[in-house]
């Protein structure tokens, strides 16, 4: 089959793999139809993690199940599935909690998360191929509606973007009526604004400094501030009578850049500014991804994975922080039902829809944040 292979920073190719197989009785093989390319996939693109080369990137997948293990029951060939970018086995001590990002055994022990295609997630290849091994594949398996081929564009965003997006709201605390502000018009930060209108938010502001991003958050009814253009702490006290957002969403994550500082990184910058943008008392939830060491990186506190945080002012204002991956099976069957009733429409984030073969051409637009390339989805088999 084909997919798309890491050969080093800033290359991948299209190349021909062994096809997956059925390894154990509680799998199932699924034909990718949607695999998207995602900002954090940049990451492991620019060779700032320890991905291997020859590796299938792809962790945001959806398709149609061809083959199951003989221990498959709920499943069956034939099924259009979206399926989370975590591996998860639905029985460890985590999983049971609903923990799904940090099942016990999915990667190697002691370290807690799988996902598909992605470094230090454990052994699985990714679905940016013509088709995935897909394990424990009856808990794993979002089954879709009957109009999951025609709007495969939403579907598909229920295997990472619109969760964590949905994700970021939790962790910040959201409830009906609160101001949020929103770090990032990325596409996950894009889906947390997204979020927060479903959720019934009184206003969203969503900060970034790309005109393309930002007029597809205008689209959606948020207010949207340039940080290139003004100071985005202050914005945010002017549109909240000096208190602040009552909650605040981290959706860059440790390569943020300082644009008044020739686009320098300044991995701490985003969570400082959350910090003064959100009130007393007030929750930041962080989904924007920070890594453990990031030899690579600029900051002489960041190679070891570590900022400069304002931990006096965050003390002091009271602030709850809660971080991590999302839980993508706590929440996809409520995002799948939104899609389904017309209430949620997440493809709006999508500009180019590709064949498999053009991903190498993708990877670099998307990765030098081209205007105009939101957000992609690759086609395989089309």
């Amino acid at each position: 089959m084909k997919a798309v292979v890491y050969r080093g920073p800033n290359e991948v190719a299209v190349e021909n793999v062994p096809d997956p197989k059925i390894e154990r009785p509680t799998d199932a093989i699924v034909k990718i139809t949607s695999t998207n390319i995602c900002g954090s996939d940049l990451h492991m693109y620019e060779g700032r993690t320890d991905f291997e080369q020859g590796r299938i990137f792809g962790h945001e997948n959806l398709g149609v199940v061809m083959e199951v293990g003989p221990a498959v029951e709920r499943v069956k060939p034939g099924d259009w599935v979206a399926l989370p970018f975590n591996i998860s086995c639905g029985h460890c001590k985590n999983c049971e909690r609903g923990l799904t990002a940090y099942c016990l055994r999915a990667n190697e022990p002691g370290v807690a998360g799988g996902a598909f295609g992605f470094a230090d997630m454990g052994p699985w290849q990714g679905g940016q191929a013509e088709a995935l091994r897909v394990p424990w594949a009856d808990f794993m398996c979002l089954k879709l509606p009957d109009d999951a081929e025609d709007k495969q564009a939403d579907y598909v965003m229920c295997a990472d973007i619109f969760p964590t997006g949905w994700h970021a709201t939790e962790l910040a605390g959201m409830k009906p009526g609160d101001s949020v502000v929103i770090y990032g018009a990325g596409p996950v930060g894009l889906m947390a604004a997204h979020s927060a209108m479903i959720k019934g938010a009184c206003n969203v502001m969503v900060v970034d400094c790309h005109s393309d991003r930002l007029k597809l958050a205008e689209s959606i009814g948020a207010i949207t501030i340039d940080y290139s253009k003004e100071d985005p702490v202050q914005r945010v006290m002017d549109l909240t009578q000096g208190v602040g957002a009552d909650v605040g969403c981290e959706c860059v994550g440790y390569q943020c850049h300082d644009h008044h500082h020739h686009r320098q990184e300044r991995p701490n910058l985003t969570m400082n500014n959350l910090i003064g943008s959100v009130k007393f008392t007030g929750g930041i939830g962080v989904v924007g991804v920070f890594v453990p060491q990031d030899p690579n990186g600029p900051d002489e506190l960041e190679k070891e994975g570590k900022l400069a945080l304002d931990w006096g002012q965050l003390w002091f204002k009271g602030q709850r922080v809660a971080t991590g991956q999302c839980n993508v099976k706590a929440y996809n069957r409520q995002l799948r039902d939104l899609i389904h009733a017309g209430r949620a429409k997440p493809s709006f984030i999508v500009s180019h829809q590709l064949k498999l073969d053009q991903a190498p051409d993708a990877y670099k637009h998307f990765d030098s944040r081209d205007h105009g390339w939101t957000k992609v989805i690759l086609h395989p088999g089309a």
